[in-house]
């Protein structure tokens, strides 16, 4: 939750388009997994994604990406934020697959007694 507040607040992102007039467009680059859409990054380092002005925040996300090499000089510090708040997203869902599979072995035990000395065979395994 927090990457994604963070993506749809990330300097120079524009949504409304008034706010492109009078501006230089720099590059046009096509937007990995949604074909017809672009991101417009212009000369000042602001950018968009078109069409849609009201992107998913998995568009932002990959507009960041797929722009990176072209905004990251002029958003140092913003791509630094970005990409520890892409570390943190995903040491959660790694705590939360870990979570799972303990719960799955947890609560299969007693329905499953060979669960237990498979386990301890997988880890000699591991040794």
């Amino acid at each position: 939750m927090e990457k994604v507040a963070f993506t749809k607040h990330f300097p120079g992102l524009t949504l409304n388009w008034t706010l492109c007039e009078g501006k230089t467009i720099e590059h046009v680059i096509p937007l990995s997994g949604k074909p017809g859409t672009s991101v417009i990054v212009l000369t000042d380092g602001s950018f968009t994604i078109a069409p849609p002005l009201a992107p998913e925040p998995w568009e932002l996300g990959q507009a960041l990406l797929d722009a990176r090499q072209h905004l990251e000089p002029k958003h140092r510090a913003a791509y630094q934020e970005y990409d520890r708040l892409v570390m943190q997203d995903k040491e959660a869902l790694r705590s939360a697959r870990l979570e799972k599979i303990i719960g799955a072995i947890q609560n299969n035990l007693d329905q499953i007694p060979e669960l237990k000395n498979r386990l301890k065979e997988l880890v000699k395994e591991w040794k």
